[in-house]
């Protein structure tokens, strides 16, 4: 790392006052905890021929929060302070009120390390890196005479993370990130489509600006804009789709994914609430969230309450058997927290959310699957979509996608939404595939306001009866 490390007992704050302020805020509370954070960021994007944007971004503060019952006393500050967590500390502490509660067992510690302790920004200098982004352009529009527009971004960032626990324990974590996006637009006969695709992970950007790397990240997005160029209308209608593998899994994070986590179904508003150890999906179906995967984007060595991250099953051959908790849900529904408290920043409050969430595979050859496809949708490629958890009603958009009759994968389709409702999906899955893959690390999850990376994965699936929705007559 360029800098000094982020140590704000060291520096800002005697650890000892801090402790005392943090245990003073949660007496007589159930939990509570002082997180401290230090973030920088970089982003640098090339468009139509020229830097377009070069953006570099640092800020630090803490959140203090005291917890009782139900009720969260929540205070942040961008200073980092004695007399900022103190004044903190008097606000989160009306939580508390009389007080009463019995502090929650601490988190176990945890000696892991799931990324390395790097600064991904300092993988290259400001101009390397413009002069990327200026190689990407000039190889894209050399590929094919049909582009006329190319963006590309590298983006990277550090989070280093410090948090206190009332029993006097610290924890710390060294959070990198980077990425890479590349989108194009062709125009031939007066139409115009685009394709984009994109990756990373928690580790530097070196692997990223690797020619082999971007030229594919390149390639790939010139693909996918070829592909949309020559698509017809979707059709209309309630058919079987089959879902590729990989970045498909968007649509098992929001389908099913929130419904499963812990907040949701204490207060009894997901649409797999009271649903524990019954069939919620179709025989073979196992999903699992997995925040220990290395180098992914979802992942964490511990989450932002201080819990290590976990392997957590949530759904074994069809049955629910697990939520995904964070501390407070976790406890007042009796049962572990899972290491899925995350908070966006500081200045935000944990919630039980999702890291790297994903289907396991089958024994079905994925060529047989579509194979078995009599009239439907081969989709490949998602975009934006929505989802009531409620119910668990979705509506998804197809960035790329394919008509299939007896078995034959035919024109690509334009247009195509996929509707259904989760419960009912996972109950249709017709046939599981042996090729489960995770996402190229492209995934934010939005919840509450809040924004986290995250993972999603799946094999080739075939599910039964969903609703396309098309503007073919």
């Amino acid at each position: 790392m360029t800098d000094e490390r982020f140590a704000p007992f060291e520096t800002m704050i005697d650890e000892g006052r801090a402790l005392a302020i943090l245990q003073a805020a949660v007496n007589g509370a159930d939990d509570g905890e002082l997180f401290l954070e230090r973030r920088r960021s970089e982003a640098l994007s090339f468009d139509d021929g020229r830097l377009r944007n070069a953006s570099y971004d640092a800020s630090e503060g803490f959140g203090l929060r005291a917890v009782r019952g139900e009720v969260a006393g929540y205070a942040h500050a961008t200073e980092i302070s004695e007399s900022a967590i103190t004044r903190a500390a008097q606000t989160a502490r009306l939580a508390v009120g009389d007080g009463g509660g019995v502090m929650a067992p601490a988190p176990q510690g945890t000696n892991r390390h799931l990324y390395a302790d790097l600064d991904p920004m300092s993988d290259a200098p400001f101009p390397a890196k413009i002069e990327l982004l200026r190689e990407i352009d000039a190889f894209a529009r050399d590929l094919d005479p049909r582009v006329v527009q190319v963006s590309a971004t590298v983006a990277a960032s550090l989070q280093e993370v410090v948090i206190m626990r009332p029993e006097g324990g610290v924890m710390t974590d060294v959070r990198p990130m980077a990425r890479m996006n590349v989108s194009v637009i062709v125009e031939e006969n007066g139409r115009r489509e685009s394709g984009g695709t994109g990756g990373g992970g928690r580790h530097g950007l070196a692997q990223l600006m690797t020619p082999d790397h971007w030229k594919a990240q390149t390639r790939e997005a010139l693909r996918i804009a070829l592909v949309n160029l020559s698509a017809e209308a979707a059709p209309a209608g309630q058919m079987d789709v089959v879902l590729g593998a990989g970045w498909p899994g968007i649509l098992l994070h929001e389908a099913v994914g929130h419904g499963l986590e812990g907040d949701f179904n204490r207060k009894k508003s997901s649409a797999f609430s009271g649903l524990m150890g019954q069939q919620v999906a179709a025989r073979g179906v196992t999903v699992l969230d997995d925040g220990t995967l290395p180098d992914r984007r979802g992942s964490l060595t511990f989450d932002d309450e201080g819990t290590p991250s976990a392997k957590n099953v949530l759904i074994e051959d069809g049955i629910l058997v697990g939520y995904m908790q964070d501390r407070q849900n976790a406890r007042l529904m009796g049962v572990k927290p899972t290491g899925n408290g995350r908070r966006e920043s500081h200045a935000h409050i944990p919630m039980p959310r999702m890291t790297n969430t994903y289907m396991l595979g089958g024994d079905a050859d994925p060529k047989e699957i579509l194979g078995d496809l009599k009239d439907g949708i081969y989709a490949v490629g998602f975009g934006g979509g929505q989802v009531d958890i409620t119910n668990g009603k979705f509506v998804f958009s197809c960035t790329e996608a394919y008509r299939v009759k007896n078995g034959v994968v035919g024109a690509p389709v334009k247009g195509a939404t996929l509707i259904g409702d989760g419960p009912t999906a996972m109950r249709q899955i017709r046939a599981i595939g042996n090729d489960m893959a995770l996402d190229p690390g492209i995934g934010n999850c939005g919840k509450a306001g809040q924004w986290v990376p995250v993972g999603v994965g799946q094999p080739t699936l075939m599910i039964g009866g969903l609703t396309v929705g098309g503007s073919a007559k």
